[in-house]
């Protein structure tokens, strides 16, 4: 399946990768970025919101063909709705838009120490990873942060340009394409504390992570065991009232199981 699409001096199609290709294996620059792309990940697994046919990544191969030549970026995480099953004996490696399924919805690059790296417009190989979300993949939403600096930045794409878009009155921006807002909160996870990117839904509440989900319910379970220790205590102390004023009734000469 081939679709061409001109785009200015771009000739871009979307084509498989030959047996042969070598993608790229460039290592993460800081154990910090996996580390946040894997909890942006798993509080919408916890919260119920993937899908067996959606598509989420990191550092993860997105292909396409510029001018003949095969361009890869991996992006730090990355969301697709909808693509295509594969058996369940292949692994998938990269994934091309519209040959595998939809155009990628969602692309997040976490600031690194190559100047303008993230946001290059180089509009000629190696193209700039703006540039590329921009013109070639069409990223309807591309994020880049900065956690160490607290930085975020949300960009949509409008008529073809990414224009920056400001936060709500909460510092947060809709994402659209997932309904949800994405925020910069500042906690502990893995042992691990620093600034992190969360998902909060239409209606203020924060997305938990699979281990938060956890502890609440061990919460929950300590509170219930707590009421029904009470309860079982309160019905003891009844218990022995009873039989205490059942004993001086007896000594008083009454039967007390002739009162009931």
């Amino acid at each position: 399946m081939i679709l061409q699409k001109p785009t200015k001096e771009l000739t871009i199609t979307w084509e498989p990768l030959p047996d042969d290709f070598v993608l790229p294996d460039d290592p993460v620059e800081n154990i910090q970025q996996p580390l946040l792309a894997a909890a942006l990940t798993d509080a919408l697994g916890a919260a119920g919101y993937i899908q067996p046919d959606m598509l989420i990544g990191s550092n993860f191969g997105l292909v396409a063909t510029v001018n003949k030549k095969i361009v890869v970026k991996a992006p730090d995480w990355f969301y697709v709705p909808h693509v295509q099953p594969v058996p369940p004996e292949i692994i998938r490696h990269s994934y091309t838009p519209h040959l595998e399924g939809d155009a990628v919805a969602v692309v997040m690059e976490f600031l690194s120490q190559e100047e303008g790296g993230e946001l290059s417009i180089r509009s000629t190989p190696p193209y700039g990873k703006l540039y590329f979300y921009e013109q070639v993949l069409q990223v309807p939403t591309y994020v880049t942060y900065d956690p160490y600096e607290r930085s975020l930045e949300v960009r949509y794409l409008e008529e073809d340009k990414y224009v920056l878009h400001r936060p709500d009155a909460n510092g947060r921006y809709w994402i659209p394409q997932l309904e949800l807002f994405l925020g910069i909160w500042y906690g502990e996870r893995l042992r691990q504390t620093t600034n992190w990117l969360r998902w909060w839904d239409v209606e203020g509440n924060l997305l938990l992570w699979s281990a938060e989900q956890a502890e609440q319910e061990r919460q929950r379970a300590e509170q219930e065991r707590q009421r029904a220790e009470q309860e079982r205590q309160r019905a003891e102390q009844e218990r022995q009232r009873a039989d205490f004023l059942a004993a001086k009734l007896r000594e008083l000469g009454v039967d007390p199981d002739a009162l009931n």
